[in-house]
């Protein structure tokens, strides 16, 4: 790890976009080559008199100018030049087969859908539209698009939306953005889970919001904890994911749901409902459908049929329609229309629909290897999830446990990833099933993880 410390001397503006920019020039100037590891978050800060959040907007910053970027249990690194781009270079997540089992992120299994992809768009060149979609698109997206995507949300996530409540995005994340930039400013409180999606604090930290988080239990957010933050806090929003609750997985019960929408209407908060991962489950009611005039909903084709589509939509109520609107113009003017197009063609076609009860299988058969070897105390959530919560019994502690699966060939995601704040943070591990190319490599690195849970010595490593 470097030892490199800023020189922010006769610079203006805020703090974290003066470290951002000295960082630049660092790496311009040749002073923090490639590779370079950078302090963490608790050491520059120590070194710079300044607080670990104004760190980690500054790296936030810098990896959004592609300067830098992080790897789970390894640190932050400068980023290299990018080579050119090549059939190789479209395979960067297909690790070699010696590597690790990598289990960091939540997504769904591709297969056929290499095939799907390149049979739609022959079909879309021969049909003659191909045109319109390389010109620019209605801000909101196409009128055909907003149309399939509402059957679709109606379908597989049972959300009350017609063509003229959705809004087509590029991915779920994208979504995120244009509904919180739309109804929350800089300085305002954003209410999240306690432990959320990580997407969501790297958003607060660009939009410049102040994120809040509400403690949770196995039932998700706590209706109690929500009603004494909003009366303490006055918060602009809240965003939450009711349904496989990202790292957790747990399902909130519909009573708890109409809870949460009785304080959120109490207090006059908005709520942004994520709810990617709700075709998994087929027999809850989205917040949404409880309460559609307050809420924003976001949905995508990431997790049910193809990642790399990056189509997403935001459900709205009529009032804030427009307001989106606006901000996707702001923000992107509209997304790409071809990847709507396709994922419109597997909508009407039943694509769509036979790769999102492919995932629910694989979902299932993979929870059920893994609920099979690890030890059931420590597996947490429901077990329609790509992903799992995993607590860790004593000794263990999560950096030490998390160093200890990469050093046994394994690669898993902290509690630390997803907290709020600093205080409360489990000694637990997200898993992102799905994410191992087979059942067999999903079992392989479950039994590694066991094993390793099993064995105090290495819990007993860093103690000196």
């Amino acid at each position: 790890m470097t030892s490199w410390t800023p020189d922010l001397s006769g610079r203006a503006g805020p703090r974290y976009r003066a470290i951002a920019d000295a960082l630049a020039e660092d790496v311009a100037g040749g002073r923090l080559p490639p590779g370079t590891r950078l302090p963490t978050h608790r050491d520059l800060a120590y070194r710079l008199g300044v607080t670990v959040g104004t760190i980690t907007r500054s790296y936030a910053e810098a990896e959004r100018r592609g300067l830098i970027g992080g790897e789970v249990g390894r640190g932050t690194f400068v980023q290299g030049q990018q080579p050119p781009l090549s059939h190789d270079s479209l395979a960067w997540h297909r690790p070699p087969e010696t590597s690790a089992i990598n289990m960091t992120v939540v997504t769904p299994i591709q297969n056929g859908a290499e095939q799907a992809i390149a049979q739609t768009l022959m079909a879309i060149a021969a049909s003659g539209s191909a045109e319109q979609l390389v010109n620019y698109a209605p801000h909101a997206g196409l009128p055909a698009h907003r149309a399939a995507a509402a059957q679709w949300l109606t379908r597989q996530h049972r959300v009350a939306a017609g063509p003229e409540s959705v809004l087509v995005t590029s991915g779920a994340q994208n979504a995120m953005a244009v509904a919180v930039a739309s109804i929350a400013q800089a300085g305002d409180v954003v209410l999240t889970e306690r432990l959320t999606n990580y997407g969501m604090r790297g958003l607060a930290a660009t939009l410049q919001l102040h994120l809040e988080g509400v403690p949770l239990d196995e039932h998700g957010m706590i209706p109690d904890a929500l009603d004494a933050a909003c009366r303490r806090l006055a918060p602009k929003a809240l965003y939450i994911v009711p349904t496989l609750q990202n790292p957790t997985a747990s399902v909130m019960p519909e009573a708890r749901r109409a809870e949460i929408v009785a304080i959120c209407r109490r207090h006059g908060v908005l709520i942004v409902e994520d709810d990617v991962f709700g075709f998994l489950v087929r027999d809850v009611t989205p917040i949404q459908a409880m309460a559609p005039d307050i809420t924003l909903y976001i949905g995508s084709l990431s997790k049910s049929v193809a990642a790399g589509l990056r189509v997403g939509y935001v459900v709205a109520p009529p009032a804030l329609v427009r307001p989106i609107e606006a901000t996707i113009r702001a923000l992107q003017y509209s997304s790409p229309p071809l990847p709507a197009e396709v994922a419109t063609r597997w909508i009407l076609d039943g694509y769509a629909d036979r790769m999102a009860e492919l995932q629910r299988t694989e979902a299932a058969a993979r929870q059920a290897i893994a609920r099979a070897v690890l030890p059931p105390s420590a597996v947490c959530g429901h077990p329609a999830g790509l992903h799992l919560w995993l607590t860790l019994p004593e000794p263990w502690r999560r950096d030490e446990f998390v160093a200890e699966a990469r050093r046994r060939g394994v690669v898993v995601t902290s509690a630390d990833t997803f907290a709020v704040g600093r205080s409360n943070v489990p000694h637990a591990v997200r898993l992102g099933l799905c994410m191992p190319r087979t059942r067999e490599e999903t079992a392989q690195g479950v039994r590694i993880l066991t094993d390793a849970l099993a064995s105090p010595a290495g819990a007993a490593l860093s103690i000196v």
